[in-house]
């Protein structure tokens, strides 16, 4: 039998210069890993979300007092995306620690609750709320919004550090309370699911998940919902094991050099899976690569909704920025709402696929760390695929030297006609530092 794998809740990543080296793994023997089968049987059944036991909290619930200024944002950039859609008539599920009901969350509505007795609008870590601002936060009047505004936020806490099963170590949420959930998602009428967490195991353990795919084929395939997920993380304690090196020159992905295995990322086939790029346009270092990765859009010093219900929040304790995969997914959350606002004869796989092909590829095609490149809202929503969409021959930054073969390199993930992409989201999702700060809060942790 195997062992329970936590989920974890891919937030900020502090020990960045801790990573693994991808080349400096030894001759270690690489175990083979295949995609996973999807068996619809192990469909868990129709059920009103409750913990698996009883819970008790364990820990003191997310509390910063670190924010982010008022009037730090530009005018917003998604002008032209506005002018067809904001995401009005659509659902997105955030499964997830909770999302706190905020003054910017207009439209948010408790879906359940794994983790207590409420109805999934309470967050005792943080993590939820800031992911729910991302996708379908209002406009402040100041610059700061979601992407999606008009869309729907339907809450569903899933998975906590806060809290503990009676009996057993801090932390409830696994990937069969997240197979519950996913269904439950699908059946309250989502039309996009995002989720944050992740499992992620070493390729030689056992990751018995099938529950999971079982419950995000009935979402995709049944319901006709889009999944979006992060790509998990890198670096960091609680993070994924060890990263995935990038397969050979010929380029494509490879299911054979798999070190760590990233659920439900590695359900290529039924989700939309984010990496994280920074201001460069290069990968982000935290990134974890993979087969598995789609796109990536900007997951470094974001900004979204203080998950005390009030204001916006840009750092962490110590003055840590909000940095994650997490906080990629949620971007491509949205703009999915946005697609399937504007256009809705769209099916689920036809948005993952649109989002897919109007992305600003890598220069040299598909990559493990970016997919198919950085998003472009603007191309996804709009009546065509634009010709900037298109692979490009020009980086934007020079190849990484031969200095950087450390395992790690700044993977390029597109061509000079993206940059403006990566500004305009960056615009939105980081801000200026605050002058006056009073002392330090206490961060989401992955532990």
């Amino acid at each position: 039998m195997s062992r329970p794998v936590r989920l974890i809740a891919v937030a900020t990543v502090v020990a960045l210069s801790g990573a693994p080296a991808a080349t400096a793994l030894g001759p270690r023997p690489i175990p083979e890993v295949d995609p996973p089968s999807v068996d619809s049987t192990l469909l868990p059944e129709a059920s009103t979300p409750a913990p698996p036991g009883p819970t008790r909290q364990r820990g003191q619930c997310f509390a910063p007092t670190t924010r982010a200024a008022d009037g730090t944002h530009n005018p917003i950039e998604l002008d032209a995306v506005w002018r067809l859609t904001k995401g009005r008539g659509q659902t997105v599920a955030v499964i997830d620690t909770g999302v706190v009901r905020h003054r910017l969350l207009p439209h948010l509505m408790g879906g359940g609750d794994y983790v207590g007795r409420g109805d999934g609008t309470t967050d005792c870590d943080g993590h939820g709320t800031i992911v729910a601002g991302l996708i379908g936060g209002a406009p402040d009047g100041l610059g700061f919004s979601g992407i999606a505004p008009e869309a729907t936020i339907l809450s569903i806490r899933q998975s906590s550090t806060k809290f503990a099963v009676e009996g057993q170590a801090p932390g409830v949420g696994d990937v069969d309370t997240l197979a519950r959930a996913v269904r439950t998602a699908a059946d309250l009428g989502a039309t996009v699911i995002n989720i944050s967490s992740v499992a992620c195991v070493a390729a030689t353990d056992r990751l018995d998940d099938r529950a999971l795919g079982a419950a995000l084929a009935y979402a995709v395939d049944v319901k006709n919902v889009v999944v979006v997920t992060a790509a998990g993380n890198i670096g960091g304690v609680g993070q994924c094991p060890e990263q995935n090196p990038p397969p050979a020159p010929a380029g494509g992905p490879d299911w054979d050099t798999v070190r760590s295995v990233a659920s439900p990322a590695w359900y290529d086939d039924l989700v939309l899976t984010v990496g994280s790029v920074g201001r460069d346009g290069a990968a982000s270092d935290f990134t974890l690569a993979g087969p598995w990765v789609d796109v990536a859009t900007p997951g470094e010093e974001v900004v979204s909704l203080h998950p005390d219900a009030d204001g916006l929040i840009d750092l962490l304790a110590a003055g840590k920025p909000i940095s994650g995969t997490s906080y990629a997914a949620p971007v491509v959350a949205g703009i999915a709402a946005l697609v399937r606002s504007r256009f809705p004869q769209l099916s689920a796989r036809d948005v993952m696929r649109r989002i897919e092909a109007t992305a600003h590829r890598p220069p040299a095609g598909w990559d493990p760390f970016v997919g198919s490149g950085v998003v472009d809202a603007l191309a996804a929503v709009s009546g065509g695929t634009p010709a900037s969409a298109a692979p490009v021959t020009e980086p934007l930054l020079p190849p990484p030297s031969a200095a950087a073969a450390d395992g790690r390199p700044r993977r390029i993930a597109f061509g000079g006609a993206a940059a403006c992409i990566v500004a305009a989201l960056l615009i939105m999702l980081s801000a200026r530092r605050s002058r006056d700060r009073t002392g330090d809060g206490q961060p989401v942790t992955d532990d």
